[in-house]
């Protein structure tokens, strides 16, 4: 059931998981990454004495058809030597005293053959950590390779490359990896990176994403593309280049052969996710009669992860250096998915893939929010279609995780799975881990219908954030655990194979809080835009009685040029309402700007408040979320455009907790903003067939202590020992940190008991794991 997801944003890949230290290795960088990147971005001119030299990127005669760029060194002078010094990523390139480093390279120079290019590590201050003399002699592409051992540590020094003699020296693929990678691996993983993941013994790895799966163009061959997976495997310098839509450059050395030998090396199933032949972030469509090219790259990933060497695309994988299949299980197409484009054609892969690999489980998408019309799309197709499992994504407040612990309770076991591929409370503190700990074990006890589940993001680079809360930091030398991490270790550590019935009696009942109805400040804003909002009026559904801001009509502005925005207000605001059960009605036009209104309502506070948005995310959607201590959460999303010089209808009704959302008389959104309940202990058990060990999961979220006596029905009254494993004693607010690794950690104990049952006070605001046996 519990996994990981891994996606590569926040460098979790290049400058995280994948060792390599060089950034920008084969001059490939451009603005299509990012803004500001160019061709040698990372690297810096070095000249040293009197040396004189022109640094330059061409491509008039590139080692490869798919990497165009490489450095020119044009020696003026060699002067004490001239050349190109890379800065790694964060603060530099880390080296340890005394571990070797494998450097290598692809070079060629017009002249001076018998004089070698010396290679260095070296600190800012210029000191020389470790070095390696490489003569390149020939004027055609070769590669050389190096080992360099480095005499001091330092996480922020320089590889320098200078050379002599005169002429042109060429320089691609440019590479330093240190030679203790996970297993050792040549050109592998991170080594303390990996072995965080390791050590939590995860049941499958959900890659390579993400957004990075579906949002590109339709050209497998533009740098922009969707994620193609046979653009990852092979030689390293034969992988092109690739925008990564988190805003910066993907080398993809870390590739589809290397995610299915990770996976095996840690023991996880494998489980990729393909594009569905749809971008919703652009509306890019692959036309019906165009899609088996897609198809078809579906199937030939089954086959290179399971077919042997006789086959296709299994001899490819032999070739690589993997003769044994990786016995893939699962496959995922599309991510987050939302259009009728792509569940159009979903039905096209999940028919061909079943049709020659039966066995394999295909996955299908229900888009990012945890309801909603697209998400009932999803869950129809997958229905009507037969998929084995649903991919659901949500990110929420602890206060929705609390409210929605028994969100699965009345899937029914018939139906596809649930495969609950992204989700986190926002925030790395120990009350979100111990609100995510409370919640999986509802997805434990609700095995019937959840079958796979994986925190989300999984690595996040702290010089590089794109996304957070993120399950591991990691700087270019130190990596920690979060709390979050230590949760989701404690319930892959102890997951068991088949729940055990659990019955509980003698507890203070759940507390739920007092019936609270969505009252408070009403305000009508934009987003990215320019709006004029009339006809304005708030009637309470209970009384009849009627309020109208006629006096507030007018003009409201916030774009994202300030100049343009003039005199116009921000917001209107209406002031609160205590009123439980009410109507409000306007008539809204975007007069400019790209996005569309905003409606916020029951405002307590900045920080406490729910709003109607209308043309959110690339004005798209229609969304009602709910803000709790200023945390999101998206009670319910459907897809809506918003247009320039059209007059909309808007109606929000408010009922208690319920609200309904309308555009000129249609029902758009519908929710509920459910209070969480808090029980007095959230618990799951379950039994490991390969040891027979029982294990308790045990979660109090309380402020206070709770007694319990645990009682194993029908086993012998004998001895029992019992492994405890308990994040307790921590402040709500803590967090691990670099300084602080394991503040908030588990600890263990051991205990034994003369018979069948026992007392256990389980603390306040804890996780607790039993083993019993």
């Amino acid at each position: 059931m519990f996994g990981i997801f891994f996606e590569d944003l926040n460098h979790a890949a290049d400058g995280g998981l994948y060792a390599e230290l060089v950034q920008n290795r084969s001059f490939e960088f451009d603005p299509i990454d990012k803004a500001d990147y160019h061709a040698l971005t990372a690297w810096e001119p070095v000249i040293r004495g009197d040396g004189q030299a022109v640094i330059t990127v061409e491509d008039k005669e590139p080692l490869n058809a798919r990497n165009l760029h490489y450095a020119v060194i044009d020696i003026v002078s060699e002067g004490g030597g001239v050349g190109i010094m890379n800065l790694g990523f964060n603060s530099g390139i880390p080296v340890k005293e005394g571990d070797n480093y494998k450097f290598s390279m692809y070079a060629r120079r017009d002249n001076s053959w018998d004089t070698s290019l010396t290679v260095t590590i070296e600190g800012v201050d210029g000191t020389v950590y470790g070095a390696a003399e490489i003569t390149v002699n020939s004027s055609e592409w070769a590669r050389y390779e190096a080992v360099i051992q480095a005499d001091s540590t330092d996480n922020s020094s320089r590889l320098v490359i200078l050379a002599g003699g005169s002429g042109k020296v060429c320089l691609d693929m440019v590479s330093l990896f240190p030679e203790k990678t996970f297993l050792n691996r040549p050109g592998g993983l991170r080594e303390d990176l990996s072995v965080l993941l390791a050590d939590m013994k995860p049941k499958f790895m959900r890659f390579p994403g993400g957004c990075l799966i579906h949002d590109g163009s339709l050209n497998p061959d533009d740098r922009n593309s969707m994620y193609r997976w046979k653009n990852t495997i092979g030689d390293i310098a034969q992988r092109p280049p690739r925008r990564n839509n988190w805003s910066y450059n993907q080398t993809l050395g870390l590739g589809y052969l290397e995610y299915f030998q990770f996976c095996e090396d840690i023991g996880a199933k494998p489980i990729p996710v393909l594009p569905g032949g749809y971008d919703p972030h652009h509306k890019r469509i692959v036309p019906l009669d165009e899609l088996q090219p897609w198809i078809d790259d579906a199937l030939d990933l089954i086959e290179f992860a399971n077919g042997d060497s006789s086959t296709e695309w299994g001899g490819i994988r032999a070739g690589l250096g993997h003769p044994e299949p990786f016995g893939l299980e699962y496959i995922g197409i599309g991510n987050e998915e939302v259009g009728e484009p792509f569940f159009e054609r979903y039905p096209c892969f999940h028919e061909a893939i079943k049709a020659k690999y039966p066995e394999i489980k295909v996955i299908n998408s229900s888009g990012p929010f945890s309801a909603g019309k697209e998400y009932e799309r999803g869950w129809a197709s997958a229905r009507a279609n037969g998929s084995d499992l649903v991919d659901e994504h949500y990110y929420a407040a602890p206060e929705w995780f609390l409210a929605n612990h028994h969100r699965y309770d009345e899937f029914k076991a018939g139906e596809p799975k649930v495969f609950l591929g992204e989700y986190a409370s926002w925030g790395n503190t120990y009350y979100n881990a111990l609100v995510e700990a409370a919640f999986m074990t509802g997805l434990q006890n609700n095995a019937h219908a959840v079958g796979l589940a994986c925190y989300a993001p999984m690595l996040c680079n702290v010089d590089y954030v794109n996304w957070k809360p993120d399950m591991i930091w990691f700087n270019n030398h130190q990596a920690y655990g979060t709390a979050n991490y230590y949760v989701q270790k404690l319930f892959m550590n102890h997951q068991g194979d088949q729940l055990l019935e659990m019955r509980s009696c003698g507890f203070a009942p759940a507390q739920a809080q007092e019936d609270q109805p969505i009252t408070g400040a009403i305000t009508l804003a934009v987003d990215a835009s320019a709006a004029r909002f009339s006809e304005i009026t708030l009637v309470n559904n209970l009384t009849g009685d009627v309020k109208a801001y006629a006096d507030l009509s007018g003009e409201v502005a916030d774009l994202p040029d300030p100049a343009l925005n003039g005199a116009a207000k921000r917001t209107l605001e209406l002031g609160p309402t205590h009123w439980t059960d009410y109507t409000l009605s306007l008539k809204a036009v975007r007069t400019g700007g790209t996005k569309g209104f905003v409606l916020y309502f029951g405002k307590a506070d900045e920080q406490n408040h729910l709003f109607w948005e209308i043309g959110g995310w690339q004005n798209q959607d229609s969304i009602v979320a709910s803000i709790a201590q200023g945390r999101n959460s998206v009670l319910t999303q459907t897809l809506f455009t918003v247009e320039s010089d059209v007059e909309y209808n808007l109606t929000l009704e408010v009922s208690g907790r319920q609200i309904r959302t309308y555009i000129d008389g249609e029902l758009i959104n519908e929710a509920e903003d459910k209070l969480p309940v808090i029980e007095p202990l959230y618990y799951t058990a379950s039994v490991e067939h390969s040891t027979g060990d029982m294990i308790l999961k045990t979660v109090n979220v309380q402020e206070v202590s709770v007694a319990a006596e645990i009682v194993l029905e029908g086993l012998a009254d004998k001895r029992l020992s019992i492994e405890v494993y308990e994040m307790s004693g921590h402040q709500p607010e803590d967090e691990n940190s670099f300084e602080q690794p394991m503040l908030v950690s588990p600890k263990q104990k051991a205990l034994q008991t003369e018979g069948s049952s026992f007392a256990y006070e389980f603390p306040k605001q804890s996780v607790t794991v039993m083993r019993l046996r």
